[in-house]
């Protein structure tokens, strides 16, 4: 059966710990009621430990199947918070005449309020002396001291543990980032199969199981194939539910595990947790081959002396990230000061040494920031950081995204594989990123078995049983399409890096603000002046025409024909002047402010341009199309006035010899319309496209053309208050077509355009 296909597959592999209400058969487990110590349940072997059945146990106190001695030392225990302080205390239990039984008694409380108490029979009839534990401790501790490989610590602790259990195979196994695990150092029976730098897949320690690991330090199961027994009644008659036995160190193992263990040839196991930081970093594995008995105290010599060892272990580890970490810090700080002396705070991660590379051990690094791509080191080429960018805007949420295995969670990161396997990201806004990149790595992992093929699922009738593979033989993996693993401190580094970035982007952004404020404040007197500048030179102007044709009528039969001319030129220069004046004074009133943001239909907008056009329409027999025009985010008026200039331009530089056509079109981009107006005239040489677009601007006499040269200035400035771009492309005798884009959400929204454009500042 196809395990893919099996619908209940999670549920048999991570089945509920309260599941779990058997325990194994050695010892003897009842669950009480405090403060009088009721018997509420018992596992159904307690006939093994009193002379009574578990239906005649159930509802008795503790005192009547004990001697009341024994259970009044229980009481004072029981007193305390941390009941390790009685664990674990002998018990004698009378059977028949002076037959006794002695039993080690351990204590918890369960996580659903019960005290629960568990009875092994003691192998000793004494607790271990404390100078025995000691030395035991101690000379392990003497040998750890005196090495400082990490490889060669791992092998002393696995060889100290045999040593003080007897087992026959002690293993380090520790868990990797993605969950997997491997064995790290191994002490064994000569005879027996190595299993030493072996993986295992996540599968074979499921997710409940390293819970129960994180609750209980240490595990035993003295006898792999006993037979579990129920405990009686099945639920407590309290709760009506099973009692939680997640911290029983008699519960019994998953079903699954027991047969695990028996295709493995293990006839009893001890494992040792090791913990670091709440989290399930590795376990020492005790194996043998046959069932064996360990006493509770010699469980918890080992459980402290892997708390002991480990924390050695964690010790060492940190003092290797100290070390990295430092540098990293050096590297840090260094580049937080480029970045402050920079003009470009981007700058000052690239072109020093080091550099942003080395933050994050990174073979590539690139960084978008307003639209740009900076890129240092092997990337992939810029198309593809655009889609990339795009992806990670779409899917990521956070502060950073890193993975080894890119290509995996980013199908087309296949294609640049060799130089992008692991990603580093941080977000410095919605659009602007820094990126580190790894390349592949590829690499053999030897498993313990296929790991592709850990269990299978058998049905008997209605129910679904997992069964583990049976295969532990040397099966070698190629991986690919990964990189080397990011380390968490330089994912630490990169984030305090992105602390800085944003802070410097802030300041860099709060000087804009007042160069801002400070060219408002300029613009606004411009204005002013502007304003009271046409208005006052209207007045002087207008005396100088009437004058000059009221010297004209009065004196009209005393002057000649060259001062007659000499009066036209005159009155025809004042009007030209208050031309100039009224365009001067229409340009300074657009203004991003000005803007009334509401939607437009852009067919209101063309029509009242050709409505105000008529008369030249008419004039010229000029034809006007145009497509379906949308309705978008815009300030109808000057909408209207663009066209309006637009199509007048278009008309005004039409052909002598036939009639304008002109068209205006329109395309909906990804984020932008981009509209057109396209028409047969005399065109433009592309060497001045650019100038067109300048105030004052002209590439025709008056004479040949009129006007002040003011219409295009006013196009540009409009559609750039509409965080547009305005463009045009021609060439001389074939007509020409000028491109403008707004933004889809008006001025929340920045043009972009996938067609080839000149982007200008120059008129026509």
């Amino acid at each position: 059966m196809n395990l893919e296909q099996t619908p209940n597959l999670t549920s048999l592999k991570q089945p509920s710990i309260r599941s779990l209400t058997q325990i194994q058969p050695h010892g003897v487990l009842l669950v009480l009621q405090e403060p009088d110590l009721t018997i509420l349940q018992a596992s159904r072997n307690v006939s093994t430990a009193f002379d009574m059945s578990v239906e005649q146990v159930i509802g008795k106190t503790l005192d009547e199947i004990l001697d009341s001695f024994q259970v009044d030392r229980f009481r004072t225990g029981l007193s305390y918070e941390n009941l390790d302080l009685i664990n674990p205390t002998k018990v004698w239990v009378r059977r028949k005449g002076d037959d006794y039984l002695v039993f080690d008694a351990v204590f918890h409380r369960s996580a659903d309020g019960f005290l629960v108490l568990e009875l092994e029979p003691a192998l000793t009839h004494e607790n271990i002396p404390f100078l025995s534990f000691y030395h035991l401790a101690r000379a392990s501790i003497n040998q750890l001291e005196a090495t400082s490989n990490l490889q060669d610590f791992c092998q002393i602790i696995v060889r100290e543990v045999r040593k003080v259990t007897g087992f026959d195979r002690v293993m380090l196994y520790r868990f990797d980032q993605d969950g997997h695990g491997e064995v790290v150092a191994e002490e064994k029976l000569a005879e027996m199969e190595s299993y030493l730098g072996l993986h295992y897949p996540e599968s074979d320690i499921p997710q409940p199981a390293r819970k129960m690991f994180l609750s209980n330090w240490i595990r035993v199961i003295p006898d792999a194939k006993a037979s579990p027994v129920e405990l009686y009644p099945r639920q407590n008659p309290i709760t009506n539910q099973s009692t939680d036995l997640t911290l029983s160190i008699l519960r019994s193992a998953y079903p699954c595990h027991l047969e695990y263990l028996h295709n493995m040839g293990v006839g009893a196991s001890l494992t040792i947790s090791l913990i670091k930081d709440q989290t399930l970093w590795g376990l020492i594995a005790c194996h043998h081959r046959t069932p064996k008995q360990v006493p509770y105290e010699l469980r918890k010599a080992c459980e402290f002396l892997g708390r002991v060892i480990f924390a050695e272990i964690s010790t060492r580890e940190e003092t290797a990230d100290h070390n990295y970490r430092i540098k990293l810090a050096q590297v840090q700080s260094a580049l937080v000061e480029w970045m402050s002396q920079e003009d470009n705070f981007i700058d000052g991660l690239t072109q020093h040494e080091p550099n942003l590379l080395e933050l994050a051990n990174a073979s590539g690094a690139a960084i978008c920031f307003s639209g740009h791509w900076t890129t240092l080191g092997r990337t992939p080429p810029e198309d593809e950081l655009n889609y990339l960018v795009q992806w990670l805007a779409k899917t990521v949420d956070g502060e950073v995204f890193y993975t080894d295995s890119l290509p995996l969670v980013y199908s087309d990161a296949e294609r640049f594989k060799d130089v992008a396997s692991g990603l580093l990201a941080i977000p410095i806004s919605k659009r602007s990123y820094v990126l580190w990149f790894r390349p592949e790595v590829i690499q053999t992992v030897n498993w313990g078995g296929d790991p592709h093929h850990a269990y299978e699922v058998q049905q008997s009738g209605n129910d679904l049983k997992l069964c583990p593979r049976k295969s532990f033989e040397l099966w070698k993996e190629t991986v690919r399409l990964k990189s080397l693993p990011w380390k968490p401190v330089e994912i630490k580094a990169t984030l305090e890096l992105r602390k800085a970035i944003v802070n410097i982007v802030l300041r860099q952004a709060e000087e804009l603000t007042l160069l801002a404020q400070d060219l408002e404040r300029s613009n606004a007197e411009l204005k002013k002046f502007a304003y009271v500048a046409s208005h006052d030179l209207q007045e002087p102007l207008n005396q100088v025409a009437n004058y000059v044709q009221l010297l004209e009528m009065r004196y009209d039969e005393a002057l000649d024909q060259d001062a007659k001319e000499f009066i036209g030129f005159a009155v025809e220069g004042v009007g030209l002047m208050q031309t100039l004046i009224d365009d001067v004074l229409a340009y300074s009133k657009v203004d991003l402010k000005g803007i009334e943001w509401e939607l437009t239909e852009v067919e209101m907008a063309l029509n009242q341009a050709r409505n105000n056009l008529r008369g030249r329409i008419a004039e010229t027999g000029a034809v006007i199309t145009s497509d379906p025009m949308p309705t978008i985010v815009a300030d109808g008026t000057q909408l209207m006035q663009l066209f309006q200039n637009l199509i007048g331009n278009a008309i005004k530089f039409r052909k002598p010899e036939e009639p304008p056509q002109i068209h205006i079109g329109v395309q909906r981009q990804e984020d932008a319309w981009l509209f057109s107006v396209q028409d047969n005239g005399i065109g433009i040489d592309p060497q001045f496209a650019q100038r067109i677009f300048v105030i004052f601007q002209r590439l025709h006499t008056r004479d040949e053309y009129p006007g002040s040269g003011m219409g295009l200035a006013i196009c540009k400035k409009i559609v750039e208050c509409h965080r547009g771009r305005i463009w045009v492309e021609s060439q001389l005798g074939e007509g020409a077509t000028f491109y403008f884009m707004i933004p889809v959400g008006g001025r929340e929204r920045n043009a972009g355009g996938r067609k080839k454009q000149n982007y200008l500042s120059g008129g026509r």
